[in-house]
């Protein structure tokens, strides 16, 4: 490897701290993100529709966050990649990027997790809702006020 000159020198370091600092960025989203999906699956096992709806929306957030992070990322490790040249990877920049791939790894099932657990609720739902229309015992009959309303002799026309 030549001998580098200081500036090329700190130009290896200032990518390889900005790119430290996007990976660690991305890391503490993901690790956010699991914590909205565990939070997310207490509010589906809990029938919480208004907590549901609130990570759901938190949920968004995370992932547009971490979509932004990585269109920065994936220009920023080419850089670092072709900067470091034939030198040895950074052990701290390994490290993050194993502990990224873990934390994706566990969103990923988590997501899974919640999306088959909402599925059985709502055909658990579904068929609450069919026993109850089966069961209503009102469900055949005409309703009160169309029978007073015939049997009173007016007749109620709707204009549109």
């Amino acid at each position: 490897m030549a001998d580098l000159t200081k500036e090329e020198l700190d130009e290896r370091v200032a990518i390889l701290r900005h790119f430290r600092n996007l990976l660690e960025q991305q890391r503490t989203k993901f690790r956010e993100y699991l914590v909205v999906l565990e939070k997310q699956q207490e509010s589906i096992t809990l029938e919480n529709a208004d907590a549901l709806l609130a990570h759901t929306e938190m949920e968004q957030q995370v992932v547009r966050t971490i979509s932004n992070l990585q269109k920065v990322i994936v220009p920023m490790q080419k850089m670092y990649n072709l900067s470091s040249g034939d030198a040895a990877p950074n052990q701290e920049i390994q490290n993050i990027q194993s502990d990224l791939e873990n934390l994706q790894t566990k969103v990923l099932a988590q997501n899974e997790k919640n999306r088959e657990l909402l599925k059985s609720h709502i055909v658990e739902l579904r068929t609450r809702i069919n026993t109850m229309q089966n069961t209503n015992p009102y469900r055949n009959a005409a309703s009160v006020y169309a029978a007073s309303a015939k049997n009173s002799g007016h007749m109620i026309t709707v204009q549109a």
